[in-house]
């Protein structure tokens, strides 16, 4: 197995010589279906294939809980020499999140950082450097509550409490979507308690309060970081082929999608 991306990627795992090494394993496979997801990223271990690493967009989610999140990640270890396996799952509001979940259980953070097909891009720098910032944060963030809203307003945030900060130690993390644009931004704000963010959030009277660290000694790491980000886009796009831009500023033709986690044009 290798990483080649397929959207014709049907999520069989391999398991059919195997079986479950633990009861949550079994309930787990008894309970996926792959009927609802859509592989936005995935990679798998070589040569022996015992890990799959999965991050896909639930679209049975979109039609439950009015808010409940929408990027499901999977992890599956498979025991060769025992022929057993364990399967996880884990839903999550971003893909950011989701990719530190499995980075958590063994993924290579730049295996699964790239997102595929047809999604919305990082409106500019810092959007990237937040999502770096999460996707390789370990246990950094304890996640309180989280919340995706396909339309009006098309956004999802993830209420957190961030353990390595002394100072207003409750973030939240706000990712907006601008469709017609084709991208999304990702904003850290920090509060001093729940409460203080759950204001915020329900009534959005000024802008997210950016965390005290942007300002402080820490701050020049910050805009390093984002500078080497920047530089490493700019790269990118200057080796990008003219017609592969013009292709990028074109609307296909056909029929507009239905966003996945308000990302697919």
């Amino acid at each position: 197995m290798n990483d080649r991306f397929d959207f014709a990627f049907d999520f069989d795992f391999d398991l059919d010589e195997l079986a479950p090494a633990d009861a949550a394993s079994e309930e787990a496979v008894e309970r996926f279906w792959s009927g609802d997801l859509t592989a936005l990223s995935q990679h798998h271990t070589t040569p022996n294939g015992s890990h799959s690493f999965v991050i896909a967009h639930d679209q049975a989610a979109t039609w439950g809980i009015p808010g409940a999140p929408q990027v499901m990640a999977i992890a599956v270890a498979r025991d060769l020499t025992r022929f057993k396996y364990t399967l996880e799952t884990s839903h999550h509001a971003t893909v950011s999140f989701a990719q530190n979940w499995l980075v958590e259980r063994g993924c290579p953070p730049e295996k699964i950082a790239k997102i595929h097909g047809d999604s919305l891009k990082p409106a500019d720098d810092l959007t990237v450097w937040v999502e770096r910032q999460i996707r390789e944060s370990g246990a950094r963030y304890e996640v309180l509550d989280n919340h995706t809203s396909d339309f009006d307003p098309s956004e999802t945030w993830t209420l957190t409490r961030d353990f390595r900060a002394d100072d207003a130690p409750i973030r939240v993390f706000h990712e907006e979507w601008n469709h017609d644009a084709g991208t999304y931004t990702m904003r850290e704000g920090a509060f001093a308690d729940v409460g203080a963010a759950r204001a915020w959030l329900d009534d959005r009277s000024g802008p997210l309060p950016e965390p005290p660290e942007y300002g402080d000694h820490n701050g020049a790491v910050v805009r390093a970081r984002i500078a080497r980000i920047a530089l490493a886009r700019s790269a990118c796009a200057s080796a990008t082929p003219k017609a592969s831009l013009d292709a990028t500023r074109t609307p296909p033709a056909g029929p507009i999608q239905r966003p996945v986690q308000g990302r697919l044009l």
